[in-house]
């Protein structure tokens, strides 16, 4: 079995590739020619349509809406110059604190 972290490194290396790639020809790249709203847009709607899906406790929902979340914020980072290696960073220094705390720390 394919460990599930190669299946998010081979994705983030796709969709670097499509940066160069034909917008006529690849989802991602017209994505990208859109730019980081319309990337950012993106996002809200997925987030929108798994919160949905557990409204309605279907769970082959969750999974395929939390599957188009999770690209679209893959490809939103891509195109901000960012990767999943900076968000687990960020979570491994929340590590340990109460979110309470985390939060509190947060700047308004």
């Amino acid at each position: 079995m394919t460990d599930r972290l190669d299946t998010l490194r081979r994705l983030e290396a796709l969709l670097a590739e499509r940066k160069n790639a034909d917008p006529d020809t690849s989802y991602v790249a017209k994505l990208y020619k859109k730019g980081d709203r319309k990337i950012a847009q993106k996002v809200g709607e997925e987030a929108v349509e798994i919160a949905m899906a557990v409204a309605m406790d279907d769970q082959d929902g969750i999974v395929g809406e939390g599957a188009d979340l999770l690209f679209h914020l893959m490809v939103l980072l891509e195109a901000r110059g960012l990767t999943l290696g900076d968000i687990a960073d960020e979570l491994a220094r929340r590590e340990g604190l109460s979110g309470l705390v985390e939060k509190a720390s947060r700047p308004d």
